[in-house]
């Protein structure tokens, strides 16, 4: 096989496309280069068949070895181990727009693996890996409607940029990854500071043109070295007994499919599918009938939701269109979690609970963009309880994704490290599900952060939306406010917009046709921002600012010392600090910019520490009255601690402005007095005057 490569200047750098030379015994691989960032894609199908399947058996495995960055992997075992989030957030990145081109009825297991073997920490990886990954499935013999492209669009000093650095990423104030075909769109994602829908508009419309190409660029790989695709296995009978069939079941299943409430609509749906089962029961002992029944059933409620909603406008919950579920919203549900909220939007409640910590707590990453830390996290947890259902309690890449997405909602409005030196984690329990939890996180996290005291910056808020088309050119559609899980999988879009009064901070969009017009998107952000400001209405009746921070909160305080003082606070070994640490039970921490950090379990022992560093750490000034600690006394006068360490003499004759014949007259050891410094001599002695108590007044 000859090496076959394409090539399009992107920036500052060619982004090459290769095949022919790695990976020639899977299906499909692509080496693609972007400046110093590479990936190696690889797509390989099973070689056995299963009939009648009506999903795709589709898995996705980024992951990014650390030889790519020049590095050793961190900790005791030196071998990449389980898929780090960042690994699953681009699998999935992945998965989503490719997913709906593979045909069901291909039948065979398939698994896409990029893997990121060159990184330079300029040019972001996993745009890479999202075009690697289409052109080595475009350019194998698996049948596959693609390609698809990606890229990542940033809004910067008011300019757009495609494909930015991670330092223009880290200064932008939006940035989305927007997914599709030649066709349109069919995945956006990301997150913002507070931009306008108008931004996020112009956006897209920007990443559109560099999609087209990306896919042009692939097609001409194709051109040169495609295989010829393998033939489907569609299944060769159909449904016996279908017209009869629909004809009864579509008024039993119209009846069922509108009843009130989740749990009800799915008991009446069951039970009508289990009657139709039995009385065609000798039919559907052929499990090849049985899966076409099962699909039957399907496509009759996917006809009859979509019919009531364009026709009537009517959902199957009985909502208008732009119609929210009914919202409550509580604080303080728990005794003794620093902050806690309950927010309940329908069948959808999310229990959020904040804890505040310190900066040892900060969540740590070891990747391979280099280390870096956070001290904001989010977890988002969905049981399966929350739909009724047992099941395995795991973190799997659901968790990981809809928590991101509920993060980069509301990290924009969480304070800096220098505004609040507090470690902030949110943990999301799904407690019922019923249409986009993670927006429900969102609002939950904004409720428990406020209840714990944190003073963001603006009120965050989401909503999931839908949509619902007919027509090829899409003549006719509905948008939806607040879908139900049930319009979700029924329906042609999904897109969750989480932001302030003042406008978006997180996006994500999944489209399941082609060719979403712009008019649809503009009237869809626009359904989206009412809904939003109306669910921030309901959100501020119950609290619309921090309460005071818990007193099981950690104490924090912050000082700043002089740099060439660290080395004396710190001391030999860390023998100064850790002594500090142990005798006042706090924890002390120290930046390289003489930033000193101090976490206390009390007030009074945070207090206490931030005066012994004081007094380490601060040079005596001439003129300065102290509060000292006579340590011990002489004939001629006492020695004072007038800072921890630091101490001076008081003569005798600075006692009093009367003659004190014994020192012992007028002090004692162990006694606080006001001390003023008087001087700080050649050898570098302090000597002090006792201020008596007319003199002090």
């Amino acid at each position: 096989m000859s090496v076959e490569r394409v090539t399009y200047r992107l920036g500052d750098a060619d982004l090459i496309l290769e095949t022919g030379k790695i990976g020639k015994q899977a299906n499909g691989c692509v080496y693609a280069q972007w400046g110093g960032a590479a990936v190696i894609a690889t797509i390989c199908a099973s070689s056995s068949v299963t009939e009648g399947q009506d999903f795709v058996p589709v898995t996705v495995e980024y992951n990014e070895k650390f030889y790519a960055a020049g590095k050793i992997p961190g900790g005791f075992v030196k071998r990449e181990g389980r898929p780090k989030d960042k690994e699953i957030l681009v699998s999935r990145l992945i998965d989503r727009p490719m997913r709906p081109l593979f045909e069901p009825s291909f039948g065979h297991e398939l698994q896409i693996v990029p893997t990121c073997v060159s990184a330079d920490g300029v040019h972001t990886q996993d745009i890479l890996a999202v075009l690697a990954a289409s052109a080595a499935t475009t350019i194998s013999d698996i049948p596959f409607h693609g390609p698809v492209a990606a890229c990542r669009v940033g809004f910067l000093n008011g300019q757009y940029v495609i494909n930015p650095t991670f330092k223009q990423i880290e200064e932008a104030d939006m940035e989305i990854v927007v997914a599709g075909t030649k066709d349109g769109f069919t995945m956006v994602e990301g997150g913002a500071k507070e931009v306008s829908e108008e931004v996020m508009l112009g956006a897209l419309a920007e990443a559109e043109k560099f999609i087209k190409e990306m896919c042009v660029l692939q097609e001409e790989l194709q051109k040169k070295c495609g295989k010829e695709k393998l033939p489907l296995n569609p299944l060769d009978v159909t449904l016996a007994n279908a017209d009869a069939i629909e004809a009864e079941a579509t008024p039993l299943l119209k009846k069922a499919c509108f009843q009130d409430g989740k749990v009800n609509r799915g008991i009446a749906i069951a039970k009508v599918q289990k009657e139709l089962a039995e009385k065609y029961a000798e039919q559907l002992e052929d499990p090849v009938q049985a899966k076409l029944f099962a699909t039957l059933m399907d496509d009759i409620q996917y006809k009859l939701l979509r019919k009531s909603i364009l026709d009537d406008g009517v959902r199957i919950d009985g909502r208008k269109c732009d119609e929210i579920r009914p919202i409550t919203c509580e604080i303080n549900v728990l005794p003794s979690p620093h902050g806690s909220a309950l927010f309940t939007r329908g069948e959808t409640q999310s229990l959020a609970v904040c804890t505040l910590g310190t900066a040892m707590d900060e969540q740590s990453y070891d990747d391979i963009d280099g280390d870096r830390s956070e001290h904001f996290i989010l977890h988002y947890n969905f049981p399966p309880y929350s739909v009724g259902e047992t099941g395995k309690l795991t973190t799997g890449r659901r968790e990981i994704g809809h928590g991101n997405l509920a993060r980069r909602s509301l990290a924009p409005m969480v304070p800096s490290r220098e505004e609040f030196p507090y470690t902030v984690r949110v943990v999301s329990e799904i407690m019922e599900s019923n249409g986009s939890s993670s927006q429900a996180s969102t609002c939950g996290g904004t409720l428990c952060m406020l209840a714990a005291g944190v003073p963001m910056k603006k009120m965050v808020a989401g909503i999931a939306m839908g949509l619902i088309t007919e027509g090829e050119h899409y003549d006719r559609y509905k948008i939806l406010s607040d879908i139900l899980g049930e319009e979700d999988h029924l329906g042609d879009m999904d897109f969750k917009v989480a932001g302030t009064k003042d406008g978006i901070t997180g996006f994500q969009m999944d489209i399941k046709i082609p060719g979403v017009t712009t008019e649809i998107m503009k009237n869809a952000l626009e359904q989206a921002r009412k809904g939003r400001l109306h669910i921030l209405s309901i959100m501020e009746k119950c609290i619309d600012k921090p309460q005071p921070l818990s007193p099981r909160a950690p104490q924090i305080l912050t000082m700043k010392i002089p740099v060439d003082k660290i080395g004396a606070l710190i001391g030999p070994g860390g023998k100064n600090v850790k002594a500090l640490c142990a005798q006042y039970s706090v924890t002390i921490n120290t930046e390289d910019d003489g930033t000193v950090t101090i976490y206390g379990k009390n007030g009074l022992d945070a207090e206490a520490a931030k005066k012994a560093v004081k007094g380490i750490t601060e040079d005596p000034e001439v003129g300065v009255i102290y509060q000292g600690t006579v340590k011990r006394i002489m004939d001629f006068g006492a020695f004072v601690e007038i800072l921890p360490g630091k101490e001076g003499l008081c003569h005798i004759s600075k006692l009093s402005k009367q003659r004190v014949e014994k020192v012992t007259d007028v002090l004692k050891e162990g006694q606080v007095i006001p001390v003023k410094l008087l001087e700080v001599d050649k050898m570098g002695r302090l000597n002090l005057s006792y201020i008596d108590a007319l003199e002090s007044k």
